[in-house]
């Protein structure tokens, strides 16, 4: 997960993915999400967004990324292959509909 703001990452933490075929796919382990939710809501620090890797990809949005992903202006930090890319999740982005590419300095 990553916490911040709008415009800022201020810090990150690993949870565990614990979907079915993790080489394949992430999701967040509800109960780590949950805690931050409830940390969030009592003046901890806000969930700005989340990361994962597409370890043989690309640091693009799959089709999978779009459908988990809330149009809710969270950041999606996604390290590929070669390099790391940073998105924002919307409701309709120029990428799969869903996400808009950010620069570093964007957020």
């Amino acid at each position: 997960m990553l916490f911040g703001g709008a415009d800022a990452v201020t810090a990150m933490q690993a949870v565990e993915n614990v979907a079915e075929a993790p080489e394949r796919r992430f999701e967040i382990d509800p109960a780590a999400l949950f805690a931050a939710l409830r940390a969030e809501r009592a003046g901890g620090p806000k969930i700005a967004g989340y990361w994962h890797s597409h370890p043989s990809g690309e640091a693009t949005p799959s089709a999978t990324d779009a459908a988990m992903a809330a149009p809710d202006g969270k950041l999606w930090l996604i390290i590929g292959e070669r390099e790391v890319r940073l998105w924002r999740a919307g409701p309709a982005g120029a990428v799969l509909d869903r996400f808009t590419e950010l620069t570093f300095t964007d957020a």
